[in-house]
Formats: structure tokens, C-alpha cells, sequence
């Protein structure tokens, strides 16, 4: 499942960046799935960052990330098979990290 995961979000950047992430790994700990993300930034965010403007980058992968969140959302319910209660997107420029975080909905245990 954390394969699947991985390779379902860095899908999802290809798709809507134009390039994905070079390493991806994924977490599923209860109630939280967190995929973890290196590389990735495209050519124009690259020249960006190294212009002293991280912070633009920074601003329009979250809004890039508001835009996309139904397609994320939708993508991990399908693999795991709980409804997300709540999704989160954050990257750092230097080094090049990315991560998702999606709270599920809290399993009950029949009380």
C-alpha cells in the first residue's frame, strides 16, 4: 500500500507540475498517511529559489495545492479506503522536500 501511495502522488505532481518528485516515500501510522517527497521543482522554480525569490515558490505551490486538493484527497481515499478528514501540503526549497499529510477519519472500534 505505501508503494502504491508513493507512486499515486508522484503521479499526481507529473501530471500537474510537469514533473514529479526523483524520491518518494510514504507513512501510514492510525489516523495519518504522510508522504515525504525529494526533487521536483521545475526548471522556472529552480530559477526562482536561486534568485532569492524561495518564498514565491513557496506561496504558489501552496495555492497550487488548495487548487489540486479534491484530486490528492480522492487519490489517498481510494488507496486506503477512509474518508480524509483533512489534508495538508508543505515544501521547502533548499534542500528540495515536499510533504503531504492527509488525517483520516478515526476508525471506530465498535464502542
Amino acid at each position: 500500500m505505501l508503494a502504491t501511495i508513493s507512486n499515486t502522488i508522484v503521479g499526481l505532481y507529473k501530471t500537474f507540475y510537469g514533473k514529479g518528485p526523483t524520491k518518494a516515500r510514504s507513512y501510514y501510522l492510525d489516523d495519518m498517511v504522510v508522504c515525504v517527497l525529494r526533487g521536483g521543482l521545475t526548471r522556472a522554480e529552480l530559477t526562482l529559489a536561486q534568485s532569492g525569490r524561495s518564498e514565491a515558490v513557496t506561496r504558489q505551490r501552496q495555492e497550487f495545492q488548495a487548487a489540486v486538493r479534491d484530486e490528492f484527497v480522492t487519490a489517498i481515499e481510494a488507496i486506503v479506503g477512509r474518508p480524509v478528514t483533512a489534508f495538508m501540503s508543505t515544501t521547502h526549497i533548499d534542500p528540495e522536500v515536499s510533504v503531504e499529510i492527509f488525517m483520516l477519519e478515526r476508525e471506530t472500534d465498535g464502542a
